[in-house]
């Protein structure tokens, strides 16, 4: 399992993120298999995301794709994972040695999860993607290093996101409630519909560990009330801007860089994407809107397939993509 990729071998491409794993092996120039998945997330503990864990997962849907696709093995794998720009030591310590142990491939490439939406949305091209689903991140390059705002976690930051929607929403609705100003009463109303009676909603949902995702299950209501209710609206609207703020982070100055926006959150549509649209033109104008190519599974493959034609031409960082050549030889 150590030829070239020219003789037949394969690529591995894989996404690892909150929902569970995916992953597809091709060949360069002939196409990809069926996707994989497993619909559990990898854990991660006292040393970052759990490279057993992962591999677990990973390793039989590899072989069992590599037989259907690429019978001559596979030369390259490329692990998008969520948290690997903070949590990613133990992955880069252990999972390219266990790679080519496993599978024989010859070259990984790692990458945080934020690299792989930006290839699978703009591909290697200088601009910005604002990746947005309970969290939030942007992530922005000029082809000669990566930047990145936010993505802090919704305690800290993610501001815009789905869960900062959320809980904006929610914190509207426990205003009405009480009698506070700045309350709304179809928020409120919106928000004993889907969590019961509002006393009750802190001992809900402080002692879950997936607060962040059941902050983002009410931005959808948010959106949905947008249109008739002046206190969503501007939720939505400041959202918007801290979005906007990200990217203008980000986003090279030089040039006709391009923007893009990927992930869930963008499919509450207009009462989000309208106020989006402004705020970017406004901080961004010499920057040029393009609609997502694909998501970061896609990215990955698109990684992937430079590295095993020799043509990478992403800013390789430690933390951010991480490339380690030469272990099946």
């Amino acid at each position: 399992m150590t030829g070239g990729a020219g003789d037949g071998s394969g690529f591995l491409a894989v996404d690892s993120g909150g929902s569970g794993l995916r992953a597809v092996v091709g060949i360069p120039g002939r196409g990809l298999s069926a996707v994989r998945e497993s619909r559990e997330p990898v854990r991660t503990g006292a040393r970052g995301i759990d490279p057993g864990h992962l591999l677990e997962q990973l390793l039989p849907m590899a072989r069992a794709l590599a037989d259907e696709v690429a019978p001559a093995g596979l030369d390259t794998a490329v692990v998008g994972a969520a948290g690997f720009a903070t949590l990613g030591d133990a992955l880069r310590a252990e999972l390219p040695g266990a790679l080519a142990r496993e599978l024989g491939v010859r070259s990984v490439a790692l990458a945080a999860d934020a690299v792989t939406a930006y290839v699978g949305a703009l591909g290697p091209r200088p601009g910005a993607v604002i990746a947005a689903g309970t969290g939030l991140i942007a992530i922005g390059t000029d082809l000669t290093r990566w930047r990145r705002a936010d993505g802090w976690g919704h305690l800290l930051g993610d501001c815009g996101s789905g869960a900062w929607i959320g809980r904006a929403g929610l914190e509207a609705a426990l205003r009405a409630h009480d009698g506070r100003d700045g309350g709304s009463a179809r928020l409120l109303a919106c928000a004993e519909e889907l969590f019961g009676p509002m006393p009750g909603l802190p001992g809900r949902l402080y002692p879950r560990s997936d607060r962040a995702a059941v902050l983002a299950s009410f931005a959808p209501r948010v959106a949905a009330c947008a249109e008739a209710d002046p206190v969503a609206a501007d939720i939505l609207r400041t959202a918007a801007r801290h979005m906007a703020d990200s990217a203008a982070a980000v986003c090279p100055t030089a040039g006709e860089p391009r923007i893009a926006l990927t992930g869930g959150l963008f499919r509450t549509g207009d009462p989000l994407l309208v106020p989006l649209g402004e705020e970017l033109a406004a901080r961004l104008p010499h920057a040029r809107r393009v609609p997502a190519e694909g998501d970061p599974l896609h990215g990955a493959v698109q990684v992937a397939t430079g590295l095993a034609a020799g043509r990478l031409t992403l800013p390789g960082e430690e933390t951010m993509l991480y490339v380690v050549t030469g272990k099946g030889d």
